[in-house]
């Protein structure tokens, strides 16, 4: 999701945010508003709708994970990733010395 962001800067991602917010208002509705600043500063309406959800959550106006809660999940989600590959290649080298261990010739 965040992958679009990245097109423009926090800056810009700030302040468009911050635009509807203190002009929805001025609207009929919260996507009136959107569509109207989106037009703009040249984004999409849903990119920036998703903007504003983000910093609502992220101000506690609207339930849901913050955008480092997201970010924290992020980075565990990637480390149980790695973990699980480590796993698998140590339970296969595990195996594959064992086997060898056993089809090594008995000392006499």
């Amino acid at each position: 999701m965040e992958r679009h962001t990245t097109r423009y800067p926090a800056e810009v991602r700030e302040r468009a945010v911050r635009l509807v917010l203190d002009h929805q208002d001025d609207h009929a509705s919260q996507w009136e508003a959107i569509c109207s600043v989106s037009g703009k500063i040249g984004c999409t309406p849903e990119m920036l709708r998703r903007w504003v959800r983000q910093a609502e959550r992220d101000s506690g106006a609207r339930p849901g994970p913050t955008s480092e809660e997201r970010e924290r999940i992020r980075t565990l989600e990637r480390e149980v990733r790695e973990l699980r590959q480590a796993n698998e290649i140590l339970r296969k080298a595990s195996a594959y010395f064992a086997q060898a261990e056993l089809d090594r010739p008995l000392k006499r």
